[in-house]
């Protein structure tokens, strides 16, 4: 049984403004219009004979991961979330979906990592480098896939291997060292994929860093497990999540353990890890500009530029990289994509929270979008999915006006329950528990304004748990 298991974790900072923390770069739309989460969903359950897929990631991105992997219409593929309260490294995220796996598969259950932010072209080529990888497994090996380079890459680790084994992993070279890596013919690219038997891993975990594997252990016997269907959830329990030491899982058992394999292999493959690598998924144009959006150019050259939303022009430049969003725009010479990740670390050492949200949250039951905010007011667009509902509640300090602007609304205010349609409206008074559903087969789209002396998020009283957080 071959079980894919997809890393969801990492801020994705170097691609910002469209990647932020509650926005981390697994979700980020490619100019197809899949995000790259999808992606290695589909590339987990294309494999042959896969019936379970099993994703590790923040519990708080459980509704949004579960939305891209609904959109994506995978049939007859059981999903199993490991929802983890807060970061711990791979070492930690591994550990516990090893140990779930072998609970629920025994010893031979065959376990393959795949980072959730990572890009593959080739899905032929990739499915034969697992079937080998499947048969060093199955012998007792941990194997990792090293990527052929086609270039001195600075940005990647390195593992030198002889044949099929590893002799050993490297770190991020310079320029010079990542030249001779090449030169050489015995490095690849460490691609962070892994393929291993739970039986291997849990052996090897024992035996490199037990005190990792001892507190997963303990972690998940105080979790909660929902289980209906064809879905799992797995609660990590946070007070003893935190136990288990912050390692990556290369250095904690890869760089230490005799049981390491590669599979050398060419499979399109990229991490996807700045500005420059998103705009190579768009063709070039004469001037070797690549363009998503609405944008107009005279007189530039090798730009990248993204603007979904307003219309931009560039007159006399070249080698720019160009992001605008709603509410933020990214401008930056093509040689310093690297750096983008020092704007995102700057903003959030401001308190700035446009390093953390986009204007729209998405929660289970649909979206909200910020509209505008000034003093006393707050204005916002809320998308309740068909059958969804919010959970019945209370605010203290503000009250609220909502319109419907398409669909049908059920509204509990105070004691009444009544229903809205189109251009109709009803105004929630503070204090008052209050409940927004939609009962309709379409979206149900309404807009709220919320007028008081405190309008954070954090105004709020749950009288239920429903539909989950609102």
């Amino acid at each position: 049984m071959l079980i894919p298991i997809i890393l969801c974790g990492g801020a994705g900072s170097r691609l910002w403004p469209v990647s932020r923390e509650l926005h981390p770069k697994p979700f980020m739309k490619l100019p197809d219009g899949q995000s790259l989460l999808q992606k290695a969903f589909l590339r987990g359950a294309y494999l042959p004979g896969v019936q379970e897929m099993m994703t590790v990631g923040n519990r708080d991105f459980f509704f949004k991961t579960v939305d891209e992997f609904q959109s994506a219409h995978i049939q007859n593929v059981n999903a199993t979330y490991l929802l983890e309260p807060f970061g711990r490294n791979t070492a930690a995220a591994i550990a516990c979906a090893t140990l779930h796996a072998h609970l629920a598969h025994g010893d031979d259950a065959c376990l393959l990592v795949l980072p959730a932010d990572h890009l593959i072209l080739d899905q032929a080529a990739f499915a034969a480098a697992v079937a080998q990888a499947q048969q060093l497994a199955a012998n007792g090996r941990i194997v990792t896939f090293g990527i052929q380079p086609d270039r001195p890459e600075t940005g990647y680790g390195y593992i030198e291997s002889n044949g099929s084994t590893v002799t050993r992993f490297v770190e991020k070279p310079d320029l010079e060292t990542a030249k001779h890596y090449i030169s050489s013919g015995r490095y690849l690219w460490n691609s962070g994929m892994f393929c291993f038997k739970a039986s291997t891993m849990l052996n090897q975990m024992a035996q490199l860093c037990p005190s990792i594997l001892k507190a997963a252990q303990h972690c998940l016997s105080q979790s909660g497990n929902l289980s209906g269907g064809g879905q799992t959830q797995v609660q990590l329990d946070p007070a003893t999540f935190t136990l288990i030491e912050e390692d990556s899982i290369d250095f904690a058992v890869m760089e230490k353990s005799n049981v390491m394999s590669v599979v050398p292999c060419t499979i399109g493959w990229s991490d996807i890890g700045s500005w420059s690598a998103v705009g190579q998924l768009t063709p070039a144009d004469k001037d070797g500009n690549r363009i998503e959006g609405n944008v107009i150019l005279r007189d530039t050259q090798n730009c990248y530029v993204q603007s979904k939303h307003r219309q931009l022009a560039l007159l006399g430049v070249q080698d720019l990289i160009v992001i605008d969003t709603e509410d933020a725009l990214l401008i930056a010479n093509s040689e310093r994509v690297q750096d983008v990740k020092h704007i995102y670390a700057d903003l959030k050492v401001a308190g700035d929270e446009i390093y953390k949200v986009h204007r729209t949250t998405h929660r289970s039951w649909g979206t909200y979008t910020l509209l505008e905010k000034g003093h006393g007011f707050k204005i916002k667009r809320i998308e309740v999915k068909p059958g969804a509902s919010l959970s019945l509640q209370t605010h203290q300090h503000r009250s609220e006006h909502w319109i419907v602007v398409s669909g049908t609304a059920r509204v509990i205010n105070a004691d009444k329950e009544i229903t809205l349609n189109t251009n109709q409206s009803t105004y929630i008074a503070a204090g008052h528990r209050h409940r927004l559903s939609n009962p309709a087969q379409d979206d149900l789209i309404l807009i709220e304004v919320q007028s008081g002396n405190y309008l954070d998020e954090d105004d709020i009283v749950r009288i239920d748990e429903l539909a989950g957080p609102t």
